[in-house]
């Protein structure tokens, strides 16, 4: 087995059926164009301009700034990482499970409602073309059938056949729908510039600009903000678009830019060309609603409403197409990988399309366009949305710093990591007021995640990992324990870190799990991998009499995978594990694992002769124990995100009664380092430095464990190996025989590659047990928070260590 880890990102299995490459720059930027405008243009336009008159053209700007933020993000990654599927695939690379399958699930989920709404906008807008010029005089088929329900199922028909006949084709009838659109689009701005320039009283209708207020402003850009974000369909072409890396993000922003452009001249002519008498030009276009364009084209240009209704009917056709092809690309996707049936990643022998995804897809947005009211159900797809862009912009930042030396980027979003943490920040606070302004909208979103939840743990989870790193082979006791341990194997010394495991399972009364993965070239299928379980068996026969003879619970795993690391991570998904112990060296070279792993973990750089942690039965202790002699256990302490954990990591080790507990922690008091003040005057003076230097003393003090502070100012703590040589003396003075410590201590990670890293574990003679409390940053955040307010630290874990060491 190897336990090399695989650094560079391969997106595209050899095994796997992949796409052709036929689509040029104008092609995907014309399905950007489609999916940003589709049937808004003319119909949320209107009533945007009613909740903020004139201002709707800075509620477009702002939208389109915001919106901005997650573009660069879908920029980056779609140039580097050009693959079916877009955010999903991105999120599946740099989110812990199960993120890629909810993030598949729904925007699968969004992109057929999204058709959906463009094919009953379609029929509608048709229906009501034909009955208008008296081609058409009935509102149903037989009585029964609604006729532009009838013409919505039609459109989804034909365009399911265009998406199944070829990506070309597919690109070429879409550029000349699109094309059709912007004609409508353009002549409607012309004709509104041409009145407005042969009108010079056009000022007045933007004399009373903001009329709404503020208000009004926020409730335009909540109405209309969904409707600048179709350039996802552009990466969801990603494997079919000729030098992804070049046209991927000119297509983006190419686009975004001509629909910004165009919403705000539609709005700016439609205010600024019309003169009614009875209410200012912005409340006459309020108060037509969605027939607000509509009703402003017919007062300046001819035909006005009949050129609205024809471009109503070409931008849903053009909208209808790219989210056809976007919903079927998701759904490739996810059949690719197993989260949905692998039946979906089909690919046609003649035209080269996913022509099973596309056929599921427009079959059920079929089925929805026909039977069921839409409006309620389409605002769920906003939040939907909004959710999956907040996942795109954090695995922006994971990918970045797992993949950013082996990766191609045709675009770097700037300021890194500042725009994708603000566009965290900008999609929560949509989706939030979106809680406050539609509720409806989160329920259905949360009903359709339940459901998601439901078919990824009953069907495609397992699905999945068994054609991922299946296992071969298992042996082990037939109980599970509630806390389970994982250790991975390694074949060079396989019991070094089984002591750690030992110790820590006989307090909590847990199971140990040993996975041990046999790994296959890329190119090789994992079936070859059954030729190593006999001597793989055999492997584990010493750690099998070890756990026997310690009566530990204990399971053995042997895997067959393409890369180590995924097999460790869907060990700790599929056995639930609550526990890593690691080999410090593979931890710290594993930027994927580190990422992606959704349990705590040690990570222990042990000794060869390390003979502190035999089991407390041995002679060697127990003489030890008479004799009084005890090791000193040395404890670095920040406070930090990593806090409580290492308190739990100390108390496993210290119930042998056989350690000293000392614990070296950082004080960053400016005052008090300066002042080099260790008592107190008077109480409010106590009280000033209770938070950050008394709380820590006073606790551990409690708990009978020697202290030492450290005094770290700003200048030293900026200068890594001046910060480490800090450290490292303060440990050294104590002589360690073990210690524990934060995965961060101030800005620097002990799990990099730095040479402040270096300094700290490799320039000390005995084991060290790095902690990393793996719990989502909000966690970490409230916690920090709530200690800030209280001055307080959690007292449990102390409580135990003062009830432990005075019971030496």
């Amino acid at each position: 087995m190897s336990t090399k880890d695989n650094h560079s990102f391969t997106p595209i299995h050899p095994h796997q059926h992949n796409l052709v490459r036929s689509l040029n720059l104008l092609d995907i930027v014309m399905v950007g164009i489609a999916a940003m405008i589709g049937g808004a243009i003319f119909v949320l336009t209107g009533p945007a301009i009613g909740l903020a008159g004139s201002a709707v053209i800075i509620a477009f700007i702002i939208n389109a700034i915001i919106t901005l933020f997650t573009a660069m993000g879908y920029a980056e990654l779609g140039s580097a990482l050009p693959e079916a599927g877009g955010g999903y695939l991105w999120v599946r690379e740099g989110l812990p499970r199960p993120n890629a399958f909810f993030s598949g699930w729904m925007s699968w989920l969004a992109h057929i409602i999204a058709g959906s709404l463009y094919a009953v906008g379609f029929g509608s807008f048709f229906a009501s073309f034909l009955q208008s010029t008296g081609i058409l005089s009935i509102d149903s088929l037989f009585g029964i059938i609604p006729i532009d329900k009838l013409f919505a199922v039609i459109a989804v028909a034909i365009f399911a056949f265009v998406n199944i006949r070829g990506t070309s084709e597919t690109g070429k009838i879409g550029t000349v729908v699109t094309m059709f659109q912007l004609v409508a689009i353009v002549s409607i701005i012309v004709a509104g510039l041409w009145t407005m320039a042969n009108n010079p009283s056009w000022p007045a209708n933007f004399s009373d600009f903001m009329p709404m207020g503020l208000g009004g402003l926020a409730a335009a850009m909540g109405l209309t903000f969904i409707a600048f974000e179709g350039y996802e369909v552009i990466v969801q072409s990603g494997e079919e678009v000729k030098n992804p890396k070049r046209n991927i993000p000119r297509a983006i922003f190419i686009s975004l830019a001509l629909v910004v452009l165009m919403y705000c001249l539609v709005a700016f002519v439609s205010i600024g060309a019309i003169f009614p008498d009875a209410a200012p030009a912005w409340q006459f276009i309020g108060l037509n609603g969605e027939l607000g364009i509509s009703k402003a084209a017919e007062l300046f240009m001819p035909y006005g409403f009949f050129v609205v209704l024809i471009g109503g009917i070409v931008s849903t056709l053009a909208a209808l197409n790219a989210t056809t092809f976007s919903s079927a690309r998701v759904a490739f996707a996810m059949g690719r990988h197993y989260n949905l049936p692998h039946k979906l990643s089909e690919i046609h022998p003649k035209f080269k399309t996913p022509f099973m995804a596309v056929l599921l897809s427009t079959l059920i947005m079929a089925i929805m366009a026909y039977a069921l009211p839409l409006e309620a159900i389409a605002q769920a797809s906003a939040v939907i949305f909004l959710l999956l862009f907040t996942q795109v912009n954090a695995s922006v930042i994971k990918i970045r710093r797992m993949y950013d030396n082996t990766l191609d980027y045709g675009f770097r979003t700037p300021f890194f990591p500042i725009i994708p943490v603000t566009g965290i920040v900008l999609m929560m606070g949509l989706a939030l007021y979106l809680l406050v302004i539609a509720p409806f909208s989160w329920l259905i979103t949360v009903l359709w995640a339940l459901v998601g939840f439901a078919v990824y743990r009953i069907l495609t989870f397992t699905k999945e990992i068994a054609n991922y790193c299946p296992i071969v082979t298992t042996e082990g006791n037939l109980s599970r324990k509630d806390f389970r341990i994982l250790i991975p194997y390694t074949a060079d010394d396989p019991d070094r870190l089984i002591k750690y495991a030992i110790r820590i399972a006989r307090e909590k009364d847990a199971e140990i799990n040993i996975v041990r993965t046999i790994t296959i070239p890329h190119q090789t299928p994992l079936s070859a991998g059954v030729a190593f379980i006999d001597s793989a068996r055999n492997a584990f026969e010493p750690l099998r009499d070890l756990l026997n003879k310690e009566n530990v619970v204990y399971h053995f795993l042997l895997r067959v995978s393409h890369d180590t690391t995924e097999a460790i991570l869907s060990t700790i998904a599929e056995q639930k594990i609550n526990l890593l112990i690691g080999d410090y060296e593979y931890i710290r070279a594993s930027n994927k694992l580190q990422n992606l792993i959704t349990c705590d973990y040690l990570a222990i750089r042990a000794r060869r002769d390390d003979a502190l942690l035999a089991v407390e039965r041995e002679e060697f202790y127990k003489i030890q124990q008479s004799l009084g002699i005890r090791k000193n256990m040395v404890i670095l302490y920040d406070d930090g995100d990593n806090s409580n954990e290492i308190l739990r990591v100390t108390d496993y080790f210290a119930n042998s009664g056989n350690f000293n507990l000392i614990v070296v922690a950082l004080n960053r008091n400016t005052k008090m380092i300066n002042e080099k003040k260790t008592e107190f005057n008077n109480t409010a003076e106590r009280k000033e430095y209770k938070s950050d230097y008394l709380a820590r003393k006073e606790y551990f003090k409690q708990a009978g464990v020697d202290f030492n502070e450290i005094y770290v100012s700003g200048e030293i703590e900026k200068d890594a190996m001046q910060f480490g040589k800090l450290l490292l003396e303060s440990v050294l003075v104590y002589n360690p025989d073990l210690i524990i410590t934060e995965s961060s201590l101030g800005k620097y990670s002990l799990l990099s590659k730095s040479k402040f890293a270096n300094l700290l574990i490799y320039q000390v003679r005995c084991p060290v047990i790095v902690v990393k409390d793996v719990a989502f940053p909000l966690i970490h955040f409230s916690m920090r928070i709530v200690k800030q307010i209280t001055g307080r630290m959690n007292p449990l874990y102390l409580t135990k260590l003062t009830r432990r060491h005075n019971a030496k």
